[in-house]
């Protein structure tokens, strides 16, 4: 397993004093180069979850493992993408994407920059590569964004609903080069969503948490090549599948 999450509980303090109990016993096995979505309403824990796997929250009680061990903080073998873009304003997108390569191999800043290039061009940003952040669309942000993070080639990367502020055609687009950077990075991938259309094409595990407090209500397997034809009966019959688990039939 690259992440194993035990017995995970965690609480919040609220505004009232009263308790939030936001996880409750969470157990997840996740394994190498796999493609998770954690898919749920709003206040499921999700984003919670994510947060302790990614070690910026501690968990109550219960423990996450990965191969080194107890995740007790960051680390560079975890990457994290926000909802947001979190790019440097004052940063071209060439310069977005080679900082963190920059930081991690100061001594190899001239094969860093190329690696930048060749992979902005594989996204289509290629022309874009010396514009600023604020002259991009949404769906251009977060490419760099994604491209980025996967560029320090940590084994595993933590996405926090990227691509929900996105339009639908954008968001399509994106979560199909997703997958065609995913596949060639041979990255480990736990995605929250909310949109159960997008966990059915992205995953190839649905962890679908109930809320009140957040738990793990099951976990649907899907087994489906790539890429994926939304409109085929076997993508709607696994689409229907999970929103029955969900016990809704609109997660939008």
């Amino acid at each position: 397993m690259v992440i194993q999450v035990k017995n995970v509980n965690k609480s919040f303090k609220q505004e009232d004093g009263d308790i939030l109990h936001v996880l409750d016993n969470i157990n997840l096995d996740i394994k190498d180069r796999e493609f998770i979505c954690l898919l749920g309403p709003s206040g499921c824990g999700k984003t919670t979850l994510l947060r302790i796997i990614a070690g910026l929250d501690e968990p109550d009680s219960g423990e996450v493992n990965d191969s080194a061990g107890l995740i007790k903080g960051p680390s560079r073998d975890r990457g994290f993408i926000f909802q947001q873009y979190s790019l440097f304003p004052w940063m071209t997108v060439l310069d977005n994407v080679v900082f963190g390569l920059n930081m991690c191999y100061p001594d190899k800043k001239e094969e860093n920059l190329e690696s930048a290039k060749r992979y902005l061009q594989r996204v289509g940003l290629e022309d874009f590569q010396n514009s600023y952040p604020y002259q991009l669309s949404g769906g251009m942000k977060q490419r760099v964004a994604i491209i980025r993070s996967l560029l320090n080639h940590t084994p595993v990367q933590l996405m926090d609903e990227p691509f929900s502020a996105l339009d639908m055609q954008t968001r399509h687009t994106l979560q199909e080069q997703l997958i065609g950077v995913w596949k060639r990075f041979d990255t480990t991938i736990v995605f929250v969503t909310h949109d159960v259309d997008e966990a059915v094409f992205l995953a190839d595990k649905v962890v679908v948490m109930d809320k009140n407090p957040g738990r793990v209500k099951d976990i649907v397997s899907i087994d489906l090549e790539r890429p994926r034809k939304r409109e085929s009966t076997e993508f709607l019959k696994i689409q229907e599948e999970v929103m029955e688990s969900l016990g809704v039939h609109d997660m939008e």
